[in-house]
């Protein structure tokens, strides 16, 4: 047996690329009790939020959260860190702080050297103390593909909780990380990702989104998400739907990882990418004559992307400063919410 075979060969997807795609969520989740007969639980399906969110006394909100998938990357310490990072942004999304994580660890043991999932394990445990928390356990099985996630739970002050459903008419839109995650994680399972980009990848997905719980703090921040295996088209069109609004974004004006849009252009984008397209395309007004390449831009799964956040137009400016301030640099304000349904992108 080859005692350390390459993580991304055993896995069938990787990231949030692994996400059932947004139609099957929905018709899976169709029917399901609504969980607002507890009248405590403040945030739960109804809205497709980052995490739920359950309040135990008029200081204190207890927000849950468990993220998971296949690896993406072939360094399993990477791998950790990535999927930590992705999880634990959750909290950060919902305007709160993270107190602790369980991990959640499924692995191929016949096919893993020991060492490799000691790696993956330790990833994990970095990212977790570099936040501040402990992993305070888990669950772990035998699995024919390499899993591993984290729950994650975390605070908030009723006050300081975000919701992805109460943007407002007229506020700005801003997007804290570059896209291209999916991009280059199509590049990496052909080989054709060089070092500089992977190197790149990974510091953008271990970056923690831990500005947003100050954001939170601000009352001209109204709303934020997380974007994740939806694409900013998928994850935008949540806070759309939720708020009762249209978003406008700006195509011009969305950051990119440096390579892309180059990579696009040469085919290197995921299944996971089409399968959200087909998702959600009816809701959707894109540009006369868009190429496909700039649509796979729109619609590539981001594995531990960048926080989108709507706040008040005349507050922008600061929001951004504070954004790139906080380690965030390639943050851009990349459009607004308006009156209507859907997205339009211009």
């Amino acid at each position: 047996m080859n005692e350390h075979p390459r993580l991304t060969s055993l896995a069938h997807g990787g990231g949030c690329g692994c996400k059932l795609a947004p139609s099957v969520l929905r018709e899976l989740l169709a029917g399901q009790p609504v969980a607002q007969a507890f009248p405590q639980l403040l945030v739960g399906t109804e809205t497709s939020d980052d995490a739920a969110v359950y309040q135990v006394d008029e200081h204190t909100c207890v927000i849950a959260t468990t993220d998971f998938f296949m690896p993406m990357v072939d360094d399993p310490k990477d791998f950790g860190r990535i999927a930590a990072t992705n999880a634990i942004s959750d909290i950060y999304a919902m305007g709160g702080r993270p107190i602790m994580a369980l991990a959640v660890l499924g692995m191929p043991i016949d096919k893993l050297a020991p060492e490799q999932i000691r790696q993956i394990l330790q990833g994990g445990r970095e990212i977790c103390a570099e936040a501040g928390i402990p992993v305070a356990g888990g669950h772990s099985i035998d699995a024919p593909e390499p899993i591993y996630g984290l729950a994650v739970i975390g605070l908030c002050h009723p006050s300081e909780l975000r919701r992805n459903a109460d943007a407002r008419p007229g506020d700005a839109l801003i997007l804290t990380k570059g896209l291209g995650v999916g991009i280059y994680s199509a590049a990496i399972k052909k080989d054709a990702l060089d070092g500089a980009g992977l190197a790149e990848m990974v510091a953008s997905a271990t970056t923690l989104n831990r500005v947003g719980s100050d954001l939170a703090k601000r009352a001209d921040v109204h709303a934020i998400t997380d974007v994740t295996g939806f694409g900013i088209l998928g994850h935008g069109l949540e806070i759309a739907r939720g708020s009762g609004l249209r978003l406008r974004l700006q195509m011009a004006d969305l950051p990119l990882l440096e390579r892309a849009a180059e990579l696009a252009q040469a085919g290197f984008f995921t299944g996971a990418s089409t399968r959200n397209w087909a998702a959600y395309g009816d809701e959707v007004t894109l540009p006369a004559g868009l190429p496909d390449w700039q649509r796979a831009l729109l619609t590539d799964p981001q594995t531990s992307g960048g926080l989108l956040v709507a706040c008040a137009p005349e507050a922008a400016d600061a929001v951004l400063a504070q954004i790139r301030a906080a380690g965030f640099p390639l943050a851009a304000i990349v459009g607004r919410a308006e009156e209507g349904a859907g997205i339009a992108v211009e």
